[in-house]
């Protein structure tokens, strides 16, 4: 599902780009229904994920702290590397920041909404990741605003004007759609049961919300002026930050260890694997379409097409974890 997803989306583009003029004409009418289909899609994901969860259930767990600290911490390092860059080459600096505001968004950008769906699909926690969304984004909406200053100085930008714009893009996307979902658990119980009778649909909606995706990213990589050299070494990082994180992601979820001695070594082992399979996903799988609109609101122009560089690595690992636990 997830290849074909990624195949069509760089097709339609494709053939939309080499159509004559008169079709490029509906560009901005096309453009502007991806832009509403994109944000109704993933609120429609993540109302489906919170449908599945018990409210007790989103509680933060140890693990989640320690993915905030690599992720902020790896986030704020880079970002005074940029800076000390910016002081130590006046003038010979802009390729080298570039590259490193790529590296800072492929780190901080927050875990996708559908990683729920993808984590259900492996066995994961579908909770733990869901809380730990919840957590990075909020965190997400304080680093920004503290660390990318001291490389784009904004006018008019202070802090709180910063965080209100983050938490005003995250909020339709994530608080919403988990009341929504409360709601209909409690008020109309019966529609939430029909809703839970369709156990894969959150995954094929995210399968149209990655197939519009890889377009817009497709059109950024055709329409991108920067040099070849340039897109391969943003390709470069956004590779080697996507397989860190879910390497990294990975390794904490498997050191976690439960407080409760009397776990029996069986249970262990299932919870053990259930861990591993959750942080990976939360450190590793991206909101990408939140990445681009960070590069360009915040960071230099060029950085944007990083997020888009960085969704093709992380649904091509994606795609084969899937196609192996399908096997197992």
């Amino acid at each position: 599902m997830l290849p074909i997803a990624m195949v069509t989306g760089a097709s339609i583009y494709l053939l939309y780009h080499i159509m004559p003029e008169p079709v490029h004409r509906a560009g901005p009418l096309l453009g502007g229904l991806v832009s509403t289909l994109q944000p109704l899609l993933i609120f429609s994901m993540l109302f489906l994920t919170f449908c599945r969860i018990e409210p007790k259930d989103l509680k933060p767990h140890r693990w989640h702290w320690w993915l905030l600290l690599v992720q902020g911490g790896l986030f704020t390092g880079l970002g005074f590397l940029a800076f000390w860059v910016m002081k130590a080459m006046p003038g010979d600096y802009h390729a080298k920041v570039v590259l490193i505001e790529s590296a800072m968004l492929c780190l901080i950008c927050p875990t996708a909404t559908a990683a729920a769906v993808v984590t259900r699909k492996l066995g994961g926690d579908v909770a733990g990741i869901t809380t730990y969304t919840v957590l990075i984004n909020l965190v997400t909406a304080v680093l920004v605003p503290l660390i990318v200053p001291m490389i784009h100085p904004m006018q008019g930008m202070d802090f709180w004007t910063a965080f209100s714009v983050i938490v005003a893009k995250i909020f339709p996307l994530l608080i919403l759609p988990c009341l929504a979902a409360w709601l209909i658990r409690y008020l109309a119980p019966r529609v939430h049961q029909k809703l839970l009778g369709v156990p894969d649909l959150a995954f094929y909606l995210w399968a149209v919300a990655l197939t519009l995706a890889i377009t817009v990213t497709t059109k950024s990589i055709v329409q991108s002026t920067m040099s070849v050299s340039l897109l391969l070494y943003m390709a470069l990082i956004s590779l080697i930050c996507c397989i860190l994180q879910f390497v990294v992601g990975r390794f904490i979820g498997s050191r976690y260890k439960p407080r409760r001695p009397d776990v029996s070594p069986e249970v262990e082992a299932r919870g053990k694997a259930v861990r591993t399979v959750t942080a990976g996903q939360s450190l590793g799988q991206k909101n990408t379409v939140f990445a681009i609109w960070m590069g360009y609101t915040f960071m230099t122009p060029e950085t944007a097409i990083v997020g888009g560089l960085y969704s093709i690595w992380h649904n091509l690992y994606n795609s084969w974890q899937l196609y192996r636990a399908g096997k197992q």
